[in-house]
């Protein structure tokens, strides 16, 4: 169990309070307010994002127009680059939590991030409900780029991903998020405000290698529909996690310049008071 019974209340009650107080004094004319709405609208925007276009799985190396791997690895052979189209919006996600981390502190993280979950889990549910309904005849059969297709059954095979898989991406997004942001603030304790690279990059690497293998772990070692062994489960994971470790390392530059366009918009007085206050927790 992830959450105790008590941390899910205080959770509850601080929903509450955040809603019913919080929001109905936030007025959003403040830099501040405005730069945490965007920012987490685009969080929890990717965050869904990721778990609907992440159906899709594509060959990176065929993407780029390289040949492909063919890795062998804990003897599991002809691994090669194959990802989920979630990781294009994956990288968007780890700067907005990053950021909002380094301006607004722990709790808003852990705030957005549970309340993504639970809006994630939602979008399935209403998903779940949309397949169930019946479809009108004229619409089934549609002639696609010269293809007959079923609709509905396409509807049906992009949208209705397993419950292992959905439980899996969720429960490795807040595993992920809680390990970020709690590594993001042991750095910054550390170096201070120096090395923004170090405790964004690092913190990132850490709760993605976690990511990596707590998805497959649940949606195809524990999913009784597979037979996934731990060398297979390793295996993926270790190669994903390479792709993810590559991108992170990339993005950060990017990162830096989202800081930069950040501080010129609150103001140097402001962003220090803000980063300030995030790392009190």
């Amino acid at each position: 169990m992830i959450f105790s019974s008590k941390q899910i209340k205080n959770f509850l009650q601080e929903i509450i309070s955040y809603l019913f107080l919080d929001l109905c004094s936030m007025t959003f004319k403040t830099k501040e307010s405005r730069l945490l709405l965007v920012l987490g609208s685009f969080f929890v925007a990717n965050a869904i994002l990721s778990e609907f276009i992440g159906v899709k799985l594509f060959s990176v190396e065929a993407t780029i127009g390289i040949p492909k791997f063919d890795i062998n690895l804990l003897g599991v052979k002809n691994l090669s680059f194959n990802m989920s189209a979630g990781v294009l919006t994956w990288p968007i996600i780890f700067i907005m939590t990053d950021i909002i981390n380094e301006y607004f502190g722990v709790k808003q993280v852990r705030f957005l991030s549970i309340l993504t979950s639970i809006l994630i889990a939602f979008a399935f549910f209403v998903v779940w409900g949309s397949m169930h309904l019946s479809a009108s005849d004229f619409w089934v059969h549609q002639n696609i780029n010269g293809e007959d297709l079923n609709m509905n059954n396409a509807f049906a095979g992009i949208f209705g991903q397993g419950m292992w898989i959905i439980v899996g991406s969720i429960t490795a997004f807040i595993i992920g998020q809680m390990v970020d942001v709690l590594i993001f603030h042991r750095i910054k304790k550390i170096t201070g405000e120096k090395a923004l690279w170090l405790r964004a990059t690092g913190s990132t690497l850490i709760s993605q290698f976690i990511d990596s293998f707590v998805v497959i772990f649940i949606a195809f070692y524990l999913n009784p529909q597979y037979h996934y062994s731990w060398q297979m489960v390793f295996a993926i994971g270790l190669v994903g996690y390479t792709y993810k470790f590559l991108v992170a390392i990339l993005m950060t530059p990017i990162l830096y310049l989202v800081h930069i366009i950040i501080d010129r918009y609150l103001g140097r007085d402001l962003a220090k008071k803000l980063t300030e206050m995030a790392g009190r927790g």
